[in-house]
């Protein structure tokens, strides 16, 4: 279990309504509560793009931790190339 922190400082309130949290959170993105009025509930927060999400699902995470388990007991071996299989389609000419 991480050490709990309790740190109060006193910020004032710009006039343009922004309040600085200091430099080492400089371009950090943050999830801003208003529980109720006058109290906010600031947190650091990774946001993931829509398009990214399916990257972060329990099936995608199974099939990498077994990858990485297959990489890390299987040594590196060249590859013969003269044995590899070649596409019949590739190198031929397409038709536009």
């Amino acid at each position: 279990m991480g050490a709990v922190l309790n740190h109060q400082v006193i910020k004032s309130i710009g006039s343009s309504g922004q309040i600085s949290l200091g430099k080492e959170y400089a371009g950090c993105q943050v999830l801003v509560e208003n529980p109720e009025p006058g109290v906010w509930l600031i947190r650091t927060a990774t946001v993931i793009p829509d398009n990214e999400k399916w990257m972060h699902t329990p099936a995608l995470k199974k099939d990498l931790t077994a990858a990485l388990a297959w990489a890390q007991k299987t040594p590196a071996k060249a590859s013969n190339l003269s044995k590899l299989k070649i596409n019949k389609a590739h190198g031929t000419k397409r038709k536009a």
